[in-house]
């Protein structure tokens, strides 16, 4: 088994204690060098941050708030160390939200990920992310560089020239989309063309379904996912095991109850939150939006560092019911007022064309005071009417959902 460097065999007892000297550095680093970190951090002891519990204790940064901060101090919300000017590049993704690329030459440590994907020094690498405002493309980009590897930067579309380009540069790996690659690969059927030296890929950007890896390991071509955003760059990576993402060594990931800042237990599905080591735009307890659970057990792979089930939803469920927002965040305070409750999931539906709420509650035993104390509480957080009702405890799917649609139009 080859590994991109020790860290990803070390003792998990020694990560956590080196994840967790650097994150009280990173804490002060933030804290001395932005502006945003300089107020939201205001009263906490970055020095005093040295365990999970502590860090549970810091104010989430959420990715969906980016867009109003960045609009009040712009152009990157406060939240970087290194001035525009000393930027590598500036990028802008869907918002629109802007994000800078520092002094180094892979921030976004995306070198590891394609390692456990296959590449290595020397190869080609043909990236059809795009290179046009994004950073998806320099991510990976950046990533190749620091493996030794050479990049044809294939953007999107153009599907024939992209099967050219393949068959007379003969690349050794694929990045990008799942769905384009296989665009590209039936197009070359159809084409009659030769890209047989096309072994591998590393895809992002959306799911990879069964039926897609499997066509395309038919077709002699491995498939490895990669979990990555715009703001940070890999978050976890697919191994050989196919069981799972591990998480990249040089970030601090928790899983936190949807609306809230609060860990999940292992297992349960939850918002996944990440801290960044970056010194040019440090991110502390950035709240990504997706949704993920952490995996029981070490990879077979050998990599001894936590594992995600990978992207299993959107965390931010707000919905309109009868002309009002309800948000994650009022269920979120709802639970708290009733810590006996294991579990609260606001289910929307629309019996008759009638909006109505229904607050399903995991209790080993409830009661009418209960019932009537929750029913006033929804009103009061919600501004809105409801009902309730009670299931035992492991009653409510393990999704992540706080907030159900279930209505039908």
């Amino acid at each position: 088994m080859s590994y991109y460097d020790p860290l990803e065999t070390r003792d998990p007892a020694e990560r956590e204690d080196q994840l967790m000297d650097k994150l009280a550095r990173q804490v002060a680093h933030a804290k001395e060098t932005t502006t945003y970190y300089f107020h939201a951090l205001a009263g906490f002891n970055p020095f005093e941050c040295v365990t999970r519990e502590a860090l549970a204790r810091l104010p989430l940064t959420r990715k969906r708030d980016l867009i109003e901060l960045q609009q009040k101090a712009p152009p990157f919300g406060g939240l970087n160390s290194l001035a525009r000017h000393k930027a590598k590049r500036v990028f802008a993704s869907p918002g629109p939200i802007y994000e800078l690329q520092g002094k180094e030459i892979d921030p976004w440590h995306m070198a590891r990920v394609l390692y456990a994907a296959g590449f290595r020094s020397g190869d080609l690498i043909h990236n059809c992310f795009s290179y046009h405002f994004s950073p998806g493309a320099f991510i990976f980009e950046g990533g190749a560089r620091k493996l030794g590897c050479s990049v044809f930067p294939g953007g999107t579309g153009q599907t024939e020239q992209q099967v050219q380009a393949m068959a007379d540069l003969k690349p050794e790996g694929y990045v990008g989309t799942p769905s384009f690659l296989r665009l590209i690969v039936e197009k070359a059927e159809e084409m009659g063309a030769d890209i047989r030296s096309l072994k591998k890929a590393c895809i992002s950007g959306e799911a990879l379904p069964g039926v897609t890896r499997d066509w395309l390991k038919a077709r002699g071509i491995i498939v490895r996912q990669c979990y990555a955003t715009a703001d940070i760059g890999a978050i976890a990576y697919e191994t050989d095991a196919e069981e799972g993402l591990v998480v990249e060594e040089e970030v601090l990931v928790e899983i936190v109850r949807p609306g809230t800042g609060d860990p999940v237990l292992p297992g349960e599905v939850g918002e996944i939150v990440v801290t960044t080591f970056n010194p040019d735009y440090p991110l502390i307890r950035f709240a990504t939006g997706d949704l993920s659970a952490i995996m029981p057990g070490r990879s077979p792979c050998g990599r001894s560092n936590i594992r995600i089930n990978g992207w299993m939803g959107r965390a931010d469920q707000t919905t309109k019911i009868k002309g009002l927002f309800v948000h994650p965040e009022q269920v979120a305070e709802l639970a708290k007022r009733h810590p006996e409750i294991h579990r609260m999931r606001l289910v929307v539906d629309n019996p008759g064309g009638q909006d109505r709420m229904v607050l399903h509650c995991e209790i080993a035993a409830g009661g009418e005071a209960l019932d009537q104390a929750l029913i006033s509480g929804l009103r009061e957080v919600t501004k809105l009417r409801g009902e309730v009702a009670f299931s035992a405890p492991g009653g409510l799917p393990n999704d992540g959902k706080v907030i159900e649609d279930s209505r039908v139009y």
